[in-house]
């Protein structure tokens, strides 16, 4: 049996799901008073994002996003707002590096339960070029917090 590939069904759930978080992104807008924001965008594909955090005692008490751009980079960062809020900072940090991992064809972070949601995004690490675009979002939360 070819495990390389999702069964169909399994692919159709995944692109629906991102979809739904493309058309109904999670967590969209602006914060108040953020303690961290950051604005990055993707210029090959158009992609822009503004992430803003607000982090207390080592904890992502909130999390809001303003972007537009492919649905790859929508549906990347509405779930990365719904997985890293109220984690604790350095897990939210551990997550960005196993969507990396995840990204450049680490089979193991593919099926990470820990990565939830984002395991739909899996395929995309197939187009190199769109890898971008789903890490897009996840840069910016690792530029938010060392600056």
């Amino acid at each position: 049996m070819d495990t390389s590939r999702p069964e169909p069904r399994l692919s159709a759930l995944y692109q629906e799901l991102i979809l739904d978080h493309y058309r109904r992104p999670r967590n969209k807008g602006v914060l108040e008073q953020p303690t961290h924001t950051i604005a990055l965008n993707n210029p090959l594909c158009g992609d822009e994002i503004t992430l803003y955090l607000d982090v207390a005692d080592g904890v992502v008490s909130d999390v809001r996003i303003a972007a537009q751009g492919c649905s790859i980079s929508q549906a990347a960062a509405s779930m990365m707002t719904q997985i890293v809020k109220e984690k604790r900072l350095v897990d939210a940090l551990a997550l960005a590096d196993r969507m990396s991992a995840m990204m450049h064809g680490d089979e193991s972070a593919a099926t990470d339960k820990a990565l939830g949601d984002l395991r739909a995004l899996a395929g995309v690490a197939k187009f190199p070029i769109r890898v971008k675009c789903a890490l897009l979002p996840w840069n910016a939360l690792k530029d938010a917090v060392k600056s």
